[in-house]
């Protein structure tokens, strides 16, 4: 099968489009075809991407942990997914990934797909839609009533958070350049500033909970703008010291977003009742993945960047 491989830490310019054998699903796992999978540039700085859970080093990875296919062959112990079954999810990040025509994933890394959505808009949900879940709700508490401010507010994890805060009644805040500002509007963001021209701690009222997806100062100037009480949540790598958060009487958190079935399941569910949609940057083939990852490292990318491995007439990775 063909697959994308990382010959040695570094950048994009270590991917590489080659042939290899296909893998094998064993117990509680499924062989999936894998019809697209969203980038996440970044993975090609984590450890996790170049060793196992035990911290052994692994050779020539395949990045991609964002799924979308269907089920082509079932491991022993399998009950609970048919062959056949159109399925997305978020694989392990220390195991390979879905940047290739066929991928192992474990029941518990799966969930239907969307009906609403194609396999190339599926991809860009898991990662992205799981992070702004486990952020806001099981890190940050978020209920109707409260305010969150968002910051990074229309990349891939930003656009989801923006609109699960929405569905869930809290008046959102979000920071990004003015050229997203109607994308956030038409979102779910009540209020939009543009940190490129303003400093947001000069105009935000105090808010419940600070989402942050940029770090660095952004993140330092942030403790000041949350309620005594109120959490910071931040997905930044590395980990950041929160140093200001004691100071400021807020409670810190961080995390590694985790696969999560069931939480899949409920984010299909809004999708397909039409409160939430993928937002996608662009669509490259699998045999461009080099130049996907790179336009992901410039920056300032509105959404999801997605390979598809298998397109509408059917031909694979071109």
């Amino acid at each position: 099968m063909k697959a994308i491989r990382i010959h040695g830490r570094g950048g994009p310019e270590r991917l590489v489009y080659e042939d290899i054998p296909p893998p094998q699903p064993d117990q509680a796992e499924v062989l999936v075809r894998v019809y697209a999978t969203g980038v996440i540039w970044t993975e090609l700085t984590w450890d996790e991407t170049y060793q196992t859970e035990a911290g052994n080093p692994r050779a020539l990875p395949i990045p991609g942990h964002d799924v979308s296919g269907v089920v082509e062959r079932i491991g022993p112990g399998v009950t609970d997914l048919a062959l056949g079954s159109e399925v997305y999810g978020l694989t392990a990040f220390d195991r390979d990934g879905a940047e290739a025509e066929y991928t192992i994933a474990r029941t518990s890394e799966l969930a239907p797909k969307p009906r609403s959505l194609d396999h190339v808009q599926a991809a860009a949900v898991p990662l992205s839609a799981l992070t702004a879940w486990q952020a806001l709700f099981d890190h940050g508490g978020l209920v109707a009533g409260q305010t969150v401010l968002i910051h990074g507010a229309a990349g891939a994890v930003g656009v989801f958070a923006v609109q699960l805060a929405r569905w869930t009644g809290a008046q959102v805040i979000a920071t990004a350049s003015s050229r997203h500002r109607t994308l956030l509007s038409e979102l779910g963001a009540t209020q939009m500033i543009d940190y490129t021209t303003t400093r947001f701690e000069e105009v935000v009222p105090a808010v419940d909970l600070v989402f942050d997806l940029v770090g660095g100062d952004t993140l330092e100037r942030s403790w000041k703008v949350v309620k005594p009480g109120g959490v910071l949540v931040s997905v930044v790598s590395p980990r950041p010291s929160f140093e200001g958060a004691q100071a400021s009487g807020v409670r810190p958190a961080w995390f590694i977003v985790e696969p999560n079935r069931r939480q899949l399941i409920q984010i299909s569910a809004l999708i397909d009742a039409g409160q939430m949609r993928p937002i996608i940057q662009a669509v490259f083939p699998l045999s461009q993945a080099r130049q996907a990852y790179e336009q992901g490292a410039s920056g300032h990318t509105q959404g999801k960047i997605v390979l598809r491995v298998v397109d509408t007439s059917g031909s694979e990775g071109a």
